[in-house]
């Protein structure tokens, strides 16, 4: 077959030649051309006609952000981030992310990284799953997600009721979510429906770098009408909460003096850390709960094998997020050949599943 065709855009000549070099490594890439901001980015995608894009943020004339959203507008495309690891780098990646970039790589140090060749395993990994990834067809995304429950006048990431009242320490109910690429999309399509008083604490497992998982669950919570925090040691579990799992430790749950996070840095599991699986099997004991179970886009089968436990023993809900909206379909496809899935559901219809599950009889 022939080698897609991939756009660099960076500002720096130097880490075009890099980025470029690196890639023209791969025997399923070639590197059609090259751009030095979003303006000129814009008119080799629409002349070249590239399979893929990776994409520097800043950058003069026209940042990687607004030009993300002029290709996803215009000539939908894969795109592949080049992020910085300072906690502004973290929250632009995360803006690129809702707005349809697939993934991101982190360079190594700086805008100008001399290392880049440390990540270079990394960069092509992710520029072959990203060229077979659907873009462009999000359709939760593409108008505001409707909050379920709230008035007309009540608007998304307003002020939001104290978290801690004694009524959410009292719930029957749990939900567990995993999710890898194209996941802060379909987190944010599912956690910006659930109403303020959802009536059960959400833990969830985003596979990410640590301070991006921060940083998304600060950009969720800003849109959301619950309460969504990266997760803390011993924090206790309350509903109405989403819990995302820090970047670089596992996440788990024990009943001791009501429900309580527990983090680790134990080894990787299957690659990952966090671990989908590892957050599903500690809930395992959990049974005085009624425990619903979320697969969403990704890649790989994280999470399958703690989805078909829970299923075995007695878990309420196991959803999985259907192909037509996953960027990548293949954690919650997984999860299906095993027969563990109850339902199958386009992202945008996850949460009212969530709704109606977690509804107690009598009320409204």
């Amino acid at each position: 077959m022939d080698p897609y065709k991939v756009l660099v855009v960076d500002d720096s000549a130097f880490m075009r030649k890099i980025i470029s070099d690196l890639i023209s490594d791969h025997p399923h890439f070639v590197v059609a051309g090259t751009a030095k901001n979003g303006a000129e980015a814009l008119e080799q995608v629409k002349s070249l006609s590239p399979d893929l894009v990776t994409m520097d943020v800043e950058m003069p004339v026209m940042n990687g952000l607004e030009a993300l959203s002029r290709i996803m507008a215009e000539r939908p495309t894969p795109v592949v981030m080049l992020s910085s690891r300072t906690s502004e780098g973290a929250m632009e990646t995360i803006c690129a992310l809702e707005r349809g970039a697939v993934d991101f790589v982190q360079k190594p140090s700086g805008s100008i990284s001399l290392d880049l060749y440390k990540v270079k395993e990394q960069l092509l990994h992710k520029l072959e799953v990203a060229v077979k990834a659907k873009v462009g067809g999000h359709r939760a995304m593409r108008k505001a997600a409707p909050k379920i429950g709230l008035s007309a006048t009540e608007q998304p990431g307003g002020r939001k009721s104290d978290p801690h009242p004694a009524s959410r320490r009292s719930f029957r109910h749990l939900v567990a979510i995993g999710t890898s690429t194209g996941g802060p999309r379909a987190l944010q399509a599912v956690l910006t429906r659930l109403p303020e008083h959802f009536p059960a604490p959400l833990l969830v497992v985003q596979h990410m770098p640590p301070k991006f998982t921060k940083s998304l669950a600060d950009r969720l919570n800003q849109f959301s009408q619950i309460q969504v925090r990266e997760a803390s040691d011993n924090e206790e579990l309350l509903a109405g909460v989403a819990y995302i799992a820090p970047g670089g430790w596992h996440m788990t749950v024990q009943e001791r003096d009501g429900y309580r996070i527990r983090l680790s840095d134990a080894a990787p599991r299957a690659g990952h850390r966090p671990s989908v699986d590892v957050l599903f099997e500690s809930i395992l004991p959990l049974r005085k709960l009624k425990r619903h179970i979320v697969l969403m886009t990704g890649m790989g089968s994280d999470g399958a094998q703690g989805m078909k436990k829970l299923k075995d023993d007695g878990a309420e809900t196991c959803i999985a997020e259907s192909e037509d909206s996953c960027i990548v379909f293949g954690m919650p496809r997984a999860a299906i050949a095993l027969r563990c899935v109850d339902v199958v559901l386009p992202v945008e219809d996850i949460a009212a599943k969530l709704v109606q599950v977690t509804a107690e009889p009598g009320r409204a």
